[in-house]
């Protein structure tokens, strides 16, 4: 079954206590995140990265406090969970997007299915399953399972390499998305 790996979101401004969005306790989820995307290009897989990119005095900005501005500290992931041949996909049409072990898809809102080359992206890989996990699950997280969820494949998320900011929103997040067709998962089960 073919399975492409989505990383949501995974950046210093979400992941360390100094972000400017710190999530309380994502720190924690970056050897895992690690984990997650060595495994994957270790077996021939795909790992689609979100990634917030933001203009200095972006629309966002109204909603959440400054943050993954881009080309700053923030805004980028940590290294342990980046390839070498990593592409850029960003979010204005009639780009050119080679074949590559990750793509790092930017984005200025929530969700990921607003940047205008996802769904190319998506044909292209023609994924029979994807593997979620990252960043915030009641916000980020929720918008690339909903995405996911609806081109009618398998989806699953990685319960133990997203994180949350209410625990609340975050159950009824998962309770809605194993309603809807989705799967748990554990990272240990992804990596047996």
């Amino acid at each position: 079954m073919k399975t492409v790996f989505f990383d949501v979101d995974t950046q210093f401004d979400f992941m360390t206590a100094a972000g400017a969005l710190a999530v309380p306790g994502a720190g924690k989820l970056i050897p895992v995140v690690s984990a997650l995307n060595k495994w994957a290009w270790e077996h021939s897989l795909v790992v689609v990265s979100t990634t917030d990119a933001h203009a200095e005095h972006d629309p966002e900005f109204r909603i959440w406090p400054p943050h993954c501005v881009a080309g700053t500290w923030g805004q980028a992931k940590p290294a342990s969970t980046l390839h070498g041949g990593r592409v850029t996909v960003p979010n204005n049409g009639g780009v050119p997007i080679p074949d590559a072990p990750q793509y790092l898809l930017e984005k200025q809102t929530n969700d990921c299915f607003t940047n205008v080359n996802l769904p190319a992206l998506l044909d292209r890989l023609r994924a029979e399953r994807y593997v979620v996990y990252g960043v915030v699950t009641e916000y980020c997280v929720k918008c690339a399972l909903d995405g996911l969820l609806a081109t009618g494949k398998q989806v699953e998320v990685v319960t133990d390499a997203i994180e949350t900011l209410n625990p609340e929103d975050s159950e009824r997040t998962l309770q809605e998305f194993v309603a809807a067709g989705g799967r748990l998962i554990g990272t240990a089960e992804v990596l047996g």
